[in-house]
């Protein structure tokens, strides 16, 4: 396992930080690629579990999110929004009357987080990487610092394994593996590098620190809310994309916060 982890990063990386560099097309598509698989695999394990989700309602509503994110106004992404929860309001509305599913509420609910966190969220990616000043180099850290900050949790854990210090578990239902000390080893190596990299792109250090530490610190929670999905549906991962990694979903999960978190402190500091 820890081989193929291995291989997909030195592999994908820099592939992936090539991609970023490059900006435009060579950006958009891929990326809107994995966010549009990590979409259909949202609603696909919800689905397993006997949930009526639109997948077109969803998958339209992100992609359309995207869209704006990378090619008009961002003053454009709130209107898109409102009109995409009222679909799906709507959607609700219309099974509940014609009886087609005994979990309607939840279903309406499920579909506005989708839309929410695959779609809105996800549009950041876009956003960050047209900010007027540093793009690329905000982009690009945003994806490295949590890159560092997951591989630092895991390899802190293993490094720990058996060890006193490694037996205080993060979230014992959720994620047994995770521990309290590869969490806190994953902040500060997340951060360290965070700091180094940011320094050598002459970001400000204030900006850059706070992005290491929050990323570091609240990116692992949406690995654990996807863990969460993953344990209701029975799933150990949600596609079988990355060997090792899981599935889109499983990859988008912490980096959708950070490259939120990056994107208004990029603005912040002009």
């Amino acid at each position: 396992m820890f081989l193929k982890r291995a291989l997909i990063t030195f592999t994908m990386g820099p592939l992936a930080l090539f991609l970023i560099y490059k900006g435009g097309w060579y950006y958009f598509v891929p990326i809107t690629a994995v966010l549009l698989l990590a979409a259909h695999e949202y609603v696909h394990m919800f689905r397993s579990m006997n949930w009526n989700i639109s997948l077109w309602i969803v998958m339209t509503a992100v992609f359309i999110q995207y869209i704006i994110g990378q090619w008009f106004s961002p003053s454009y992404l709130a209107p898109a929004l409102i009109i995409s929860l009222l679909i799906a309001m709507t959607h609700a509305l219309w099974s509940y009357e014609r009886n087609q599913s005994q979990t309607t509420l939840a279903d309406w609910m499920v579909m506005t987080g989708g839309i929410l966190l695959v779609g809105w969220l996800g549009s950041h990616f876009f956003l960050l990487r047209r900010v007027e000043n540093m793009a690329w180099q905000w982009t690009m850290l945003a994806m490295i610092g949590t890159w560092i900050a997951d591989s630092g949790a895991y390899l802190v854990g293993k490094f720990l394994a058996g060890s006193i210090l490694g037996k205080h578990k993060l979230s014992p239902r959720l994620s047994p593996n995770k521990t309290i000390e590869g969490y806190i080893g994953g902040i500060i190596l997340g951060t360290l590098i965070t700091v180094a990299v940011g320094n050598y792109f002459e970001l400000p250090l204030t900006a850059v620190l706070g992005l290491g530490l929050f990323a570091s610190a609240i990116s692992p929670l949406g690995d654990l809310a996807i863990s969460m999905i993953k344990r209701e549906a029975g799933v150990k991962d949600s596609g079988v994309l990355f060997p090792g990694h899981g599935g889109a979903l499983d990859r988008i999960d912490s980096l959708v916060w950070s490259v939120a978190i990056a994107y208004y402190l990029a603005n912040l500091v002009g």
